[in-house]
């Protein structure tokens, strides 16, 4: 392991996911010094989505469970609790790694009071020094994910690698074909594999009310090949960031780009973790606003 001193990692997975398909990716991020976790979002624990008792089987089709389904403010309070911890307690510096709808929660937990002081040294003091979105939902403050991606009729949409339960925007969705939309650039086999880790997961209806990307250095990895969030959707989101920023005098996204599929983690691997490390360097450095192709 590496002996220069890292920030603490903390990654906002994805809808449909559990940590596994993220643990190549962490295992190399360990071996480059950074501390890294990835803990489970209650939206997606088939544990508690009530699915039946043959979790490689969900059924979509049961009624919620007795309270209702965890929420978005849920997956908000898994990742507050670490930070309570990694920063108030262990004094760490964090920063926050936030993939595809988990772009939503890192920004929502991303709380003033977990901010490095503006004033501390660089390098020593405890607190969230940024957060790096990659193929992520930028929504504005204000408005949900399943609100962005609601059409101007108001009408469910169900996105075309996925499909809903009987229960429609009360129900859950899951995958159709993983392998295709989430992990298109791994061998087919591979892909399929991986797939079977997916879940299943509620509407994200909880609008956004912090503004952390004002407030902390961002960064955002553009995906070329990404068959889940297409392209258009990520830059007209970062689009909308970098023009509200700028308006504001703040300083942009760092953004970068990479010609592989909607879960890099596995695909690109190397070039993913290679890519935080030069944001950390650029977050050490004081650069900030640079477009860089990886």
């Amino acid at each position: 392991m590496k002996s220069t001193q890292q920030p603490t990692l903390v990654i906002c997975h994805g809808s449909y996911h559990t940590p596994a398909p993220y643990a190549p990716f962490i295992e190399q991020l360990n071996l480059h010094g950074f501390e890294t976790y990835c803990p489970q979002r209650p939206t997606c624990d088939l544990r508690r989505l009530n699915v039946g008792d043959d979790l490689r089987h969900p059924d979509l089709d049961r009624p919620a469970p007795p309270g209702g389904y965890p929420s978005d403010t849920e997956d908000v309070q898994v990742i507050l609790d670490l930070l309570e911890r990694l920063i108030t307690q262990e004094g760490k510096q964090v920063l926050l790694v936030a993939h595809s709808s988990g772009g939503w929660v890192a920004t929502q937990a991303a709380l003033p009071k977990y901010h490095v002081r503006p004033d501390a040294s660089a390098h020593r003091a405890p607190g969230i020094i940024g957060i790096f979105y990659y193929s992520a939902f930028l929504v504005p403050v204000g408005e949900s994910v399943s609100g962005w991606l609601t059409p101007p009729d108001g009408s469910f949409f169900v996105p075309e690698f996925a499909r809903a339960s009987k229960y429609g925007p009360k129900g859950l969705m899951a995958i159709t074909d993983g392998a295709k939309y989430m992990f298109g650039e791994l061998p087919r086999g591979e892909g399929e594999r991986w797939s079977t880790t997916l879940t299943a997961q509620p509407l994200m209806t909880v609008e956004l009310t912090n503004d952390a990307y004002s407030a902390l250095p961002c960064a955002y990895l553009l995906l070329e090949k990404d068959l889940a969030l297409g392209m258009a959707y990520q830059e007209a989101m970062l689009q909308a960031q970098n023009e509200r920023l700028r308006r504001q005098g703040k300083k942009e996204f760092v953004v970068y780009r990479a010609a592989t599929d909607h879960s890099p983690h596995l695909s690109w691997t190397m070039g993913l973790v290679n890519t935080i490390e030069d944001f950390v360097g650029r977050l050490r450095g004081g650069v900030s606003g640079v477009n860089t192709h990886i």
